[in-house]
């Protein structure tokens, strides 16, 4: 619980001070059952004078310009329209750098030149809904984080944690956080060098909520970014058994046992195989599916590269670990809608054969699942021989029994879209703003 929210929208709705006291009184002892009465008030009291204290403050360095839409509403981190359309401002605010490959081409990891090779950096967040379960998260975390690396065609040489628990949780939280990391660290050979540990919004979140982060570092010679993608190559995918959102599903609707199946470093090892091959630099494009699923990466990939991308369905289920698609299928999850743990490549025809020899060498199944055709930007899928809708949802598909309460339409999307780039500008103006004071002598 937000304490700070909680005063600031109770005085918005014009609820008076000792109502809101009393009001946060409750809340603070309801949650803190070894704290006193006495000192809960006092708490109270201190928190509602802090709140008047920076409330209607003006100017650049205080206020913002709201874009009247929630994260929620938009969708935003739900891996869909909206996140995607989200993600597409940054480059806006962010600007033009000297980067190899940049926010604005939307691929797993940026990249920038360093005497003669490239440092690749990139960073994850852990599944919200792995809260209550810190080595999952802390795994799987850094499992996704590794991923990105590798799919850059970079080798991993660090990898860097932050960790939020909020004021209530245990402090072994973060201990078995550390250990899930620690575990594909020293399984994969890549060193956890650095970190940070706090509470979540320090003294003003009550509960024990944890989230976090995990970073990591990597150098390369030849980059397989998104934009290399072209008109004739060949997409191949290799099986995968998902990760933190496949185990949050297991989680929460209770097929607790397929949790056994995400444990794994396939990916990573195929990844790792293909560095060390000679035909890792006749590779265009390495992604994994995460963001919205087989659509949401699809899709973005398309969009990058301007090119039409096809999906042909025959060899998708087969490439899905069995347990997992059986859990998805009675649950009626689009299989394409969510997080896989598989890893896509793209390449020309000629070289199909090398690479797929290379990644069932190191044990993990590979089929050809689609093609890249001339044409405007467009992911289609192919079922049947048939064409079938193959966009991205407003939402990646609803996993969990809250997600599927969550998931309908929004309000006038267009409207929504509208809003919340009239907020990008403003970040933007304000950026200028700023600059331009910091440039101009005293």
């Amino acid at each position: 619980m937000d304490i700070e929210g909680f005063v600031r929208r109770a005085f918005a709705a014009g609820r008076g001070e000792d109502e809101i006291v009393r009001a946060l009184t409750h809340e603070i002892t309801t949650i803190k059952r070894r704290v006193s009465d006495e000192y809960a008030q006092e708490f109270a009291r201190a928190v509602v004078q802090e709140v008047k204290n920076t409330s209607g403050l003006e100017g650049d360095l205080f206020a913002f310009e709201a874009a009247g839409v929630t994260m929620g509403e938009f969708g935003v981190g739900s891996r869909g329209k909206g996140d995607f359309f989200a993600h597409r401002q940054f480059p806006r605010i962010i600007g033009t750098a000297a980067a190899a490959v940049g926010v604005d081409e939307m691929d797993d990891a940026g990249a920038v030149a360093a005497n003669g090779k490239y440092i690749i950096t990139t960073v994850d967040g852990m599944h919200s809904r792995l809260s209550d379960f810190p080595f999952l998260a802390g795994f799987h975390v850094t499992r996704a984080t590794l991923r990105d690396v590798y799919v850059m065609g970079a080798t991993p040489v660090a990898l860097l944690s932050d960790i939020h628990v909020a004021d209530d949780g245990d402090v072994a939280k973060i201990f078995d956080y550390t250990a899930g990391i620690a575990v594909v660290a020293e399984a994969m050979g890549v060193p956890l060098v650095t970190g940070s540990t706090l509470r979540i919004g320090g003294d003003m979140v009550l509960g024990d909520r944890m989230t976090g982060c995990v970073g990591a570092v990597g150098v390369a010679d030849y980059l397989t970014a998104r934009k290399e993608t072209c008109p004739g190559d060949v997409i191949l995918m290799t099986a995968g058994a998902g990760g933190g959102t496949i185990a949050t599903t297991a989680l929460y609707f209770g097929y607790t046992a397929v949790v056994e199946e995400t444990i794994n470093l396939h990916f990573l090892r195929a990844a790792e195989a293909l560095l060390k091959s000679p035909v890792l630099r006749h590779i265009h494009t390495m992604t994994d599916v995460t963001n919205g699923g087989l659509r949401g990466d699809v899709y973005e990939m398309a969009e990058t590269a301007d090119c039409r991308i096809v999906i042909d369905e025959a060899n998708l289920r087969s490439l899905v670990e069995p347990r997992v698609l059986a859990m998805l299928d009675a649950l009626e999850i689009d299989y394409l809608g969510v997080s896989l743990d598989a890893l896509l490549i793209v390449v020309p025809p000629e070289y199909v054969d090398e690479v797929t020899a290379v990644i069932r060498g190191a044990g993990v199944p590979i089929e050809r699942i689609g093609y890249v055709e001339a044409g405007p930007a467009a992911s289609v899928l192919l079922s049947g021989g048939k064409e079938c809708d193959f966009q991205p949802r407003f939402r990646e598909s609803a996993y969990t029994p809250v997600k599927k309460v969550v998931d309908t339409e929004p309000r006038d999307f267009d409207e929504m879209k509208k809003r919340v780039e009239q907020a990008a500008d403003a970040a933007v103006a304000k950026k200028k703003r700023i600059l331009e004071r910091l440039r101009t002598p005293d």
